[in-house]
């Protein structure tokens, strides 16, 4: 990606260094395939690890915490970066469309944080809360990205960062609002969890619709679209149930199959419309 000449956002918050530590998970072989699975963007931990599926209501706020200083390295400024388009994106959307996009606060951290949403450690990736309306990430994910993963590239890396942004834009909407509702009246655990899995594809084509308009400033490099495509196939619920336990079970997804990922993420960067998201409305994913 060429981001030599952007902005880097103002809204990040930097907990690195501040108390934290490895988080401790316990509960067996059972636990371990939760916290593998969490490791799909987008997972709500204290959900997944409290047994609840989707976005539930937000657990009172967060302790307030001391932001730790603002490191300069090439990472971090790559985030701001990022969230910087982001930002450029929606807000442009949400004037065009009469209203005014709300900025959310991105929080590096290291080890372990408290959120609205309960308190994460690094095991469960980056994710979005929106009980405090803030996208969580520990940076150690990108490496796990590379090597576990084998997804590698700057814009794999920034397809994180969308993708969790995506989530936002659907608070703001009111779509994952609708969705918890919709949640709390199914009458099964695997149609709760079609209703994760949409809510989770729609904001892998939210993606692709800043995906298309990163194209369209002339910030990728070729070869950037096959990092965020072999991104997405790589965190399908599909491929990370059969590398955990060996086989996949369709009804358990949360998330979407890796084909499916990758689709959607490609319907929102082919003519960045998003009136092409919507996952809701068609029946075949």
């Amino acid at each position: 990606m060429k981001l030599g000449g952007l902005r880097e956002s103002g809204n990040v918050e930097d907990r690195r260094g501040i108390g934290g530590g490895t988080m401790a998970v316990g509960g067996g072989c059972g636990t371990l395939i939760i916290v593998i699975l969490a490791l799909v963007f987008g997972v709500d931990p204290s959900q997944l690890l409290n047994g609840g599926g989707g976005a539930g209501p937000a657990q009172g706020p967060a302790p307030a915490q001391r932001t730790g200083p603002q490191k300069t390295d090439e990472q971090t400024q790559f985030v701001r970066k990022i969230l910087g388009t982001t930002e450029d994106v929606w807000s442009d959307y949400f004037r065009r469309n009469g209203s005014q996009y709300r900025k959310p606060t991105l929080v590096l951290f290291n080890g372990r944080t408290d959120t609205a949403c309960g308190r994460a450690g690094a095991a469960v990736g980056p994710f979005y809360c929106p009980g405090d309306e803030k996208v969580y990430i520990d940076l150690s994910f990108y490496d796990e990205l590379q090597t576990r993963f084998r997804a590698p590239g700057d814009f794999a890396q920034a397809y994180v960062i969308a993708h969790e942004v995506g989530h936002h834009v659907q608070k703001l909407l009111g779509t994952s609002d609708k969705v918890t509702q919709l949640q709390q009246r199914a009458r099964s655990e695997a149609q709760s969890n079609d209703l994760s899995v949409r809510l989770e594809l729609q904001a892998d084509c939210y993606a692709g619709v800043w995906g298309f308009y990163a194209k369209q400033r002339d910030i990728l490099d070729p070869g950037d679209l096959e990092e965020a495509l072999n991104a997405a196939s790589a965190i399908g619920d599909d491929r990370l149930q059969k590398e955990a336990q060996g086989y996949a079970v369709p009804d358990s997804f949360t998330h979407g199959t890796s084909e499916q990922r990758v689709r959607w993420f490609r319907a929102g960067f082919d003519g960045g419309d998003m009136r092409r998201c919507d996952t809701f409305s068609t029946r075949a994913l």
